[in-house]
């Protein structure tokens, strides 16, 4: 049995994050979401006290990354997990008002699963995140290596 996925959210504009959540809940996914407001904090979160990440080790995380943060770039964060044996499995959205091709193929070429442009038409953004919790709910979270 996989254990509950959690909606990790790094977006530092709190009107934003509002509209997020209110989507998410609105498309019915009921998964706990712990919010940061910048890079600092969520690196912290993810990577534990001694920043290796293992605090997290087995969990299901989606991670609903800005690209634009007051104290580091996103770009770094999405580095840093898709680099990291145990937090790498996670799938990564990325929510950024860039539109730049290049900022977008760097993106996926660091691993981002989804890359939206802000504004987002959040139908298709909620839609998008319960078909993503409706897949965690029947698949079986890969070990992470040890």
């Amino acid at each position: 049995m996989s254990s509950p996925v959690t909606i990790i959210m790094i977006e530092d504009d709190e009107g934003h994050a509002r509209l997020i959540e209110r989507n998410i809940r609105r498309s019915g996914v009921n998964n706990a979401i712990v919010p940061f407001t910048n890079g600092t904090d969520a690196v912290n979160y993810l990577f534990g006290g001694d920043g290796s990440g293992i605090d997290h080790k087995g969990s299901a995380l989606l991670i609903l990354l800005d690209l634009n943060l007051p104290d580091m770039t996103g770009i770094d964060i999405l580095r840093r997990v898709k680099e990291n044996s145990y937090l790498k499995c996670a799938p990564v959205v990325v929510l950024t008002t860039t539109d730049d091709s290049q900022e977008i193929k760097r993106c996926y070429d660091l691993g981002a699963n989804v890359y939206i442009t802000k504004p987002v038409n959040y139908e298709s953004f909620a839609n998008a995140i319960r078909q993503l919790g409706l897949f965690f709910s029947v698949i079986q979270v890969p070990p992470a290596a040890t």
